[in-house]
């Protein structure tokens, strides 16, 4: 928030870099800004990375001011245990939710079989079950784009505006979940509303047929 740029509001500044709203609340939240996400502000802003970074460690300056305690650590030389790995587990396209005539896409995910890991952002270092899915598809597009890495947080509580992990269950494999992966717009005791973008629709799922909901925090680096 020290690079926002004078005379702008800071939802202007994230609109400025193109910064989704989801991504710029969580970003504010919890501090976990992906690089690409980080490189867009910064842009927005007049900076770059490397002015950033010298200023974490306090070598350069916004407005004067110097960064903080970074430098005193490193001089000490104190370090932080690393955090674990999130694992990435295998995503790949399923049928159309109720039939190919819906337009709603639906992907499946393997729980047990992980292909990769990628880094623990801070906010998710007392969430033991988080885990990373990879966009497969086109239909939550512009917001996420086919091969993006999301971090998905099943800690984390869920409200109206949140991109969502909808676990439908198991089909015909039980190694493997069926999920949308899409924005909800509406809760009730009966049933979930949620929207996908391309094509924009908003549909309803029957909340006898979910078995979890889980948050989507932010994309992998």
């Amino acid at each position: 928030m020290r690079f926002l740029p004078d005379g702008m509001t800071a939802n202007g500044w994230a609109v400025k870099a193109g910064v989704s709203r989801t991504i710029w609340a969580d970003l504010r939240r919890h501090g976990n800004p992906s690089r690409r996400t980080l490189e867009k502000l910064l842009a927005a802003a007049g900076s770059s990375l490397a002015e950033f970074e010298a200023l974490r460690i306090g070598k350069g300056s916004v407005n004067g001011s110097t960064g903080p305690g970074l430098a005193e650590a490193r001089a000490t030389g104190w370090r932080p245990a690393p955090l674990p790995k999130i694992p990435l587990l295998t995503t790949t396209l399923a049928a159309e939710w109720e039939g190919e005539d819906s337009a709603i896409e639906m992907a499946s995910i393997y729980p047990l079989d992980a292909v990769g890991r990628v880094d623990r952002p801070p906010s998710l270092a007392g969430d033991r079950d988080s885990y990373a899915v990879t966009v497969v598809g086109d239909a939550m597009w512009p917001r996420f784009r086919r091969g993006r890495r999301l971090l998905v947080s099943p800690a984390s509580p869920v409200g109206i505006g949140d991109d969502v992990v909808v676990n439908l269950g198991s089909a015909l494999d039980p190694r493997c979940s069926r999920v949308l992966i899409k924005e909800l717009v509406g809760r009730s005791a009966g049933f979930v509303e949620l929207r996908q973008f391309n094509p924009d629709t908003c549909f309803r799922v029957d909340a006898a047929a979910i078995s979890a909901i889980h948050k989507i925090v932010g994309e992998a680096i």
